[in-house]
């Protein structure tokens, strides 16, 4: 098999739109499966992790190969769920060309218009499915309309269903045939004719096909305008260039519940995609990081790209692509990230958890080397004379953060440790531990991604985990100077202890740590009990004296005390300190400070007043807009790091998951009373429970 012989597909779109079903209908059709697995029965191909079966939804990218007509389709199954986007990105890395799976139901979704907008940025060649079109409420001529709405003159039609008197859908017709098909009880496509009321239909379908070809070059558009007719051979020519050049996206329709229209798509992904060499040069940089480009030769140096990384019950497994030159069983490639040389064992041809082992893996192919554990998503493997690092997967920013803790005592270690595991194969979360607020938090795209993994934790390494709110990192600080006195005095028989300050207590804007001095005359402090003092200070500013948040922007000047010539020591004048600072803080009219971040969310004009009402409800200001490419408007805001805790979640409600936004820290601001209160009572309750 050859590089021309292979085409690398990915299906996206909404959620239960029947992607993986889809796969599933194209499989059995060709011989892949011997029976027909249901999503809702929980024995599909692709959808094979227990989260998936049990949640009845694609959590993870999943490959199919098919063999149709001398050539190998590689599938890639991806999540239409939001929050596992990721697994997305990961597929388009590595694919060629796209097919957009819509419903008939409901018309255009937002993972219609997410999908197209990944293809679009990517350069990608696409297809359109419209599924579902046999079950009740489906409207394929209302789903076309809106999607040559939508999209424009570039989506054009090259399959419509056929009607019968009942308004039940007995067959398809393929527009660049002019013919129809009706499927067989035993899966076979049988030609039927078309009845005479449909022809004008199809002539007006076809007629749009005709006009989108058209477009394609210079000559057939002189040859549409003269109202010369295009051969089979001229369409096909035609719908390929068109695909292959961004120009045209053809649109087909069908059921993978009766595998109705799934040959016509087989079909397609043959004919119109381009193979793996017809792919401009891929992008990355060599040792010294200057960029360099490589071209796809069957015949060049080899290189393959990690995309994905697995680690299950089934055996790890690093899936690649082979961008150039071929792999082969045992070859010793390079990894450019670490400049390794890393030997390769048994490589495999994935179809879900299935792996069918295989000696050699051809330019443009997909396939998974076993046991790899040195081996990261993103890696790039390359012969030793020339080392180049492909260009990353651009994984989204994780937005939505929750606490994470075992549910038993004694277990964080478990929890730790096996999301650690689980990050080599999701990049897409991260873990930190909060030394101040002593949480672990874990920070994900979404709550149902947070939910898989602790489901996960549970499941593969036995451990039960329960989320909590991430807590405020809140400061405090003082409004005015006050001077106190510090005294610590202890008799016990023999040495006793003692110390005694008197400090002055201040706001400054220097610096966020603490500024330490000393204006003592007289030796009434002895010089070597200063750094006691100090220590005394700073160990004492990790608790302010209003909620416990450490205190920022102080500054401590040793003005006076006293001293006994056998009783102080550097404990005395230490604890003395301690005592100096708890009284004149609480003098001193604390506040607490809260953290600020600057929000950059992209929304749609049509979502951007709902937007702005919800920013003002959560404190935040908005500091301006700007309007941005598609109908989109960039809002600016500050906003306290408090009042984001959901925010992922609500801003997907407001605007139907069409926004996007980043959030950083920026500063800390005095806290309004009202927020300030139930900071405090917040802090008070939690001392109590600890």
């Amino acid at each position: 098999m050859t590089a021309k012989d292979i085409r690398n597909i990915c299906l996206l779109g909404h959620g239960g739109n029947g992607k993986t079903s889809l796969v599933e209908s194209m499989l059995y059709l060709t011989g892949g499966t011997d029976r027909l697995g249901k999503v809702t029965d929980g024995n599909t191909t692709c959808d094979y992790d227990p989260e998936e079966i049990k949640r009845k939804i694609s959590i993870s990218l999943s490959i199919a190969p098919i063999e149709f007509k001398g050539v190998k389709i590689n599938v890639i199954d991806t999540p239409g769920y939001f929050d596992f986007s990721g697994e997305v990105l990961e597929a388009l890395r590595v694919a060629d060309a796209g097919i957009i799976v819509c419903s008939a139901k409901g018309g255009i979704s937002v993972g219609t218009e997410k999908a197209w907008k990944y293809l679009q940025e990517r350069n990608m060649p696409r297809a359109i499915y419209i599924s579902k079109t046999d079950e009740e409420g489906g409207d394929f001529n209302g789903a076309w309309e809106s999607l040559r709405e939508k999209f424009g003159r570039a989506v054009c039609p090259t399959m419509m269903p056929m009607w019968d008197e009942n308004k039940k859908i007995g067959a398809l017709i393929d527009v660049i045939y002019k013919k129809a098909y009706e499927l067989k009880p035993d899966g076979r496509r049988e030609e039927v004719p078309i009845p005479a009321d449909k022809m004008e239909v199809v002539e007006n379908f076809y007629q749009q096909l005709c006009e989108s070809v058209a477009e394609t070059n210079e000559e057939k558009m002189e040859k549409f305008f003269n109202g010369e007719p295009f051969t089979e051979k001229e369409l096909l020519e035609g719908l390929h260039a068109g695909v292959r050049d961004l120009i045209l996206c053809p649109v087909m329709c069908g059921s993978a519940f009766t595998g109705i229209g799934t040959q016509t798509v087989l079909d397609t992904c043959v004919k119109l995609f381009p193979n793996p060499v017809e792919i401009p040069n891929r992008k990355g940089t060599d040792a010294d990081g200057q960029p360099v480009e490589i071209d796809l030769t069957e015949d060049g140096n080899p290189y393959a790209f990690v995309f994905k990384t697995t680690s299950d019950q089934y055996g790890r497994f690093s899936y690649f692509k082979v961008i150039s030159g071929k792999v082969t069983a045992d070859m010793t490639l390079t990894n450019a990230r670490t400049g390794e040389a890393m030997k390769l064992g048994h490589l495999y041809t994935m179809r879900g958890k299935k792996a069918v082992e295989v000696k050699e893996v051809c330019c443009g192919d997909i396939a998974a080397a076993a046991k790899m554990d040195k081996l990261k998503t993103g890696d790039t493997l390359c012969s030793a004379k020339s080392v180049v690092n492909l260009t990353g997967i651009p994984y989204p920013r994780p937005c939505y953060a929750q606490a994470i803790a075992p549910k038993t005592r004694g277990q964080d270690d478990k929890v730790a440790g096996g999301l650690a595991k689980l990050g080599e194969e999701d990049l897409t979360f991260s873990l930190s531990n909060n030394a101040e607020t002593h949480q672990l938090v874990l920070s994900g795209t979404g709550d149902i991604q947070l939910d898989v993994l602790k489901a996960k934790l549970l499941s593969r390494f036995g451990v039960e985990a329960v989320f909590s709110p991430v807590r405020v990192a809140y400061r405090e600080k003082i409004r005015k100077k006050v001077k106190v006195q510090g005294r610590h005095k202890k008799q016990s028989g023999g040495h006793g202890q003692f110390g005694d300050v008197w400090i002055e207590f201040e706001p400054q804007f220097e610096s966020e740590n603490m500024i330490f001095a000393e204006n003592v005359f007289g030796g009434s402090v002895p010089k070597n009990f200063f750094p006691a003092v100090e220590k005394g200070l700073r160990e004492s500013c990790v608790h302010g004296p209003l909620a416990g948040y450490p205190v920022v922007f102080l500054k401590a000047t040793l003005v006076d005390g006293s001293y006994h010539p056998v009783d102080s020591s550097e404990m005395a004048f230490k604890t003395a300190a301690n005592v100096a600072f708890k009284a004149g803080l609480e003098q001193a009219n604390p506040v607490l400070l809260e953290p600020i971040g600057e929000l950059h969310a992209y929304v749609p004009d049509n979502f951007t007043g709902d937007v702005m009402g919800d920013l003002n409800k959560r404190r935040g200001r908005v500091m301006g807009t700007n309007p941005i490419a598609d109908g989109e408007t960039e809002i600016v805001a500050e906003i306290p790091m408090g009042e984001m805790g959901t925010y992922a979640i609500d801003l997907r409600s407001m605007t139907q998951s069409r926004a996007r936004y980043t959030f950083d820290f920026t500063r800390y601001e005095d806290c309004p009373p009202a927020a300030q209160e139930k900071a405090i009572a917040e802090a008070k309750a939690l001392a109590a429970e600890e």
